[in-house]
C-alpha cells in the first residue's frame, strides 16, 4: 500500500533531506516537494494526499495555517526549529512534531508512528453511515452497532478518534472531533470544550467553567467556547 505524501520547507537543504529521507521508504510517493506553502496547497487542492511534511516557519502561509486548510489530510507531520509551536501544533492533530536538525533515525521514528497510525485507521472503528438522519453505523471489529443520535450524550476527542458517548457505552470512531461535528447528523451537538462537544438539550446547568448535562455528568466549558453558548441561550 503506498501514501501519497507531499513536502513543504522553504529551506532548500531541509527540503532535501526530507525528500532523501522518504525516498528510502517505498510506501511513501512524494507527490511533490515545495518550498513555498501557496504552492504545496496548490498540489493538495488537486490530489488526495495521506501524508504532510511541514515546516512551521515559512513566509506568507505557514506551516500552521496550511495545517488549518488542509485538515483533511489524515498524517501531519511538523518538522521545525521552533518547540514553541509544539502544542499549536499537536491541537491541530499532528502526529509528529520533529525539531531540527532532523536526523534519520528520529524520521524512522516517525515513519514508524505513521505506519502503525495507517494501519489503525485501516482497521479500527469507522463511523460508516446514517439511516434516516436519526441513528448512526458504527463498525467494531466485525459487528456493526446501530446507535441512535438521541441516545448520544456527548463526543469527547482523543487524538485522532474520537469517543461517542452513551449512557450505556463509550463507541470509538476514527475520525477528529471537528471532522465529526461537520457531519449533518451532528447538527443538534455544540462545541463547548477543546475536547467535548455536547447534545444542546442535555445541557443542565452552564457554570463557570464547566456545563452539567442530563445524567449527571460534568463537562469542562473551555474559555474560548463560551461563546458559542452564549448564541445558544
Amino acid at each position: 500500500m503506498k501514501w501519497k505524501c507531499v513536502i513543504a520547507d522553504d529551506t532548500e537543504i531541509d527540503n532535501l533531506t526530507v525528500v532523501s529521507y522518504a525516498k528510502r521508504f517505498p510506501f511513501f510517493e512524494i507527490v511533490g516537494a515545495f518550498q513555498s506553502s501557496q504552492q504545496a496547497l496548490a498540489c493538495i487542492e488537486k490530489n488526495p494526499i495521506d501524508v504532510i511534511f511541514l515546516d512551521i516557519d515559512m513566509p506568507n502561509l505557514s506551516g500552521i495555517e496550511l495545517r488549518k486548510k488542509v485538515s483533511e489530510i489524515p498524517a501531519c507531520v511538523f518538522i521545525t526549529s521552533h518547540t514553541e509551536y509544539a502544542i499549536e501544533g499537536f491541537e491541530l492533530d499532528a502526529l509528529d512534531y520533529i525539531v531540527k536538525p532532523l536526523t534519520f533515525d528520529r524520521f524512522q521514528k516517525t515513519v514508524k508512528r505513521i505506519e502503525e497510525f495507517m494501519d489503525i485507521r485501516q482497521k479500527a472503528s469507522l463511523f460508516d453511515a446514517s439511516i434516516g438522519g436519526d441513528a448512526i453505523f458504527i463498525k467494531e471489529g466485525h459487528a456493526e452497532t446501530k446507535v441512535k443520535m438521541t441516545d448520544i450524550i456527548y463526543l469527547e476527542a482523543l487524538k485522532n478518534y474520537t469517543l461517542i458517548v452513551t449512557s450505556e457505552k463509550k463507541h470509538r470512531v476514527l475520525l477528529n472531533i471537528g471532522t465529526l461535528l461537520k457531519d449533518d447528523n451532528f447538527q443538534s451537538f455544540i462545541r463547548v470544550h477543546r475536547g467535548f462537544a455536547v447534545q444542546k438539550h442535555l445541557i443542565k446547568t452552564i457554570r463557570a467553567n464547566e456545563i452539567e448535562l442530563e445524567y449527571t455528568i460534568t463537562i469542562p466549558l473551555g474559555r474560548g467556547y463560551k461563546e458559542n453558548l452564549n448564541k445558544l441561550l
